[in-house]
């Protein structure tokens, strides 16, 4: 929240429009910016803070008002939140605009409510693919604009030429951080047939020492997950797998002292023969799959197949492998990185992208242009008008 904070407060000054040459003599035409004035934020469970902060400032610096529908798992944060935006308002005293910020806490119903609204111009929506086809089907119905950040299921592939180090310590964090509840969360890794023996066992014998435990404790690296549907849905995950000759290791049910009622597991990885049915549908949970591969074509068609498309990368020391990974014919995700994991998006970069939903665009970046109108300008400071308007009326 501070970064983006910061972020847009130095976008507010940097609202360009563009100054376009005309062909007619004395003329000027340019582009400008405007308000689209109300912008409706939903926000999921996962990243109850984030997702409202990246929409908010930038939408606040456009000139615009910010309508908040939070995940009905996380209303406390989100009140907390709009309380804090409220104390901060209230410094600027009677400058700041009433009605700037609200909130609306609820079910489903308040949601859908807000997108059907012909008030809201622009819906900003994170969550499920499945949400975000509801979202951006009634959107559509009322010709309304949408922003939509879904589903991830990104992948990582290790190269001949990476450095081991670096990968182990970049997939352990991205596909176990948050108990693998993030949208850039790592689900599937393609490791290449000549590290894949070293790296494979190295990560079975970390995975199997990876503390488990209350988030609230310093030590802990792995949290629970965010209720009994969550852990239903990874068994599942992982039966169908099985089934579709996977081999896993992990992914049982973990006992925390005072949590018993919590769904805390141990992070599953999966040995998969090839990138079967189970591997293009994304499961929010601690689940990793891992696939060999002996071509880098292979690699990157692998990673493209599946609808999904937010996040991805590669681990290669090799030039030619990262430039063909983050060119026209590699990954095919609005992340492509390289050396880095696919987990986590730093302010500056627009976040989003992904292919299953048209490329919604968040935070930085020209990301901005989503929550505001363009119009173009036509002067004439000529002292005629153009020939074909050049036409005498008898008066």
């Amino acid at each position: 929240m501070i970064d983006i904070c910061d972020f847009a407060v130095g976008l507010s000054r940097q609202i360009y429009g563009l100054t376009i040459a005309s062909e007619r003599p004395g003329h000027r035409m340019m582009e400008t910016w405007h308000p689209l004035g109300v912008v409706g934020v939903i926000s999921a469970f996962n990243f109850p803070v984030a997702v409202w902060a990246w929409n908010a400032t930038l939408a606040f610096v456009c000139g615009n008002s910010v309508i908040w529908k939070p995940s009905e798992k996380t209303p406390l944060t989100a009140i907390a939140v709009h309380a804090l935006f409220a104390k901060a308002l209230a410094r600027f005293g009677s400058d700041a605009p009433d009605g700037l910020s609200e909130l609306i806490i609820g079910e489903r119903e308040a949601g859908r409510a807000l997108v059907e609204d012909k008030r809201v111009p622009l819906i900003s929506a994170t969550g499920s693919t499945q949400m975000g086809r509801s979202v951006a089907d009634q959107c559509a119905k009322r010709l309304a604009r949408s922003i939509l950040e879904l589903g991830g299921n990104n992948a990582m592939i290790v190269a001949p030429s990476a450095d081991l180090e670096m990968a182990v310590r970049a997939i352990v964090f991205s596909a176990v951080g948050t108990a693998g509840q993030r949208c850039t969360s790592l689900r599937r890794l393609f490791v290449h047939d000549s590290v894949y023996d070293t790296l494979v066992p190295r990560l079975k014998k970390i995975y199997a020492a990876l503390p488990v435990g209350n988030p609230s404790e310093k030590n802990t690296l792995i949290g629970p997950l965010i209720d009994g549907a969550a852990y239903q849905a990874m068994q599942h995950a992982l039966e169908l797998a099985q089934a579709e000759d996977g081999k896993v290791f992990g992914g049982a049910r973990a006992t925390v002292a005072g949590c018993e009622d919590g769904y805390y597991v141990h992070p599953a990885l999966v040995e998969m023969p090839a990138q079967t049915k189970i591997m293009h549908h994304e499961t929010f949970a601690p689940i990793l799959y891992i696939v060999r591969y002996q071509t880098l074509a292979q690699a990157i068609a692998y990673n493209n197949e599946v609808p999904q498309g937010l996040s991805s990368s590669i681990f290669t020391t090799d030039l030619r492998e990262a430039e063909t990974f983050i060119s026209a014919a590699g990954s095919d995700c609005g992340i492509a990185n390289v050396n880095i994991g696919p987990s986590g998006a730093e302010i500056g970069g627009a976040f989003g992208g992904e292919k299953e939903t048209g490329g919604g665009r968040e935070s930085g970046s020209d990301a901005w242009k989503g929550y505001m109108r363009r119009a173009t300008n036509t002067v004439n400071y000529s002292h005629s008008l153009p020939l074909a308007q050049s036409i005498s009326f008898d008066i």
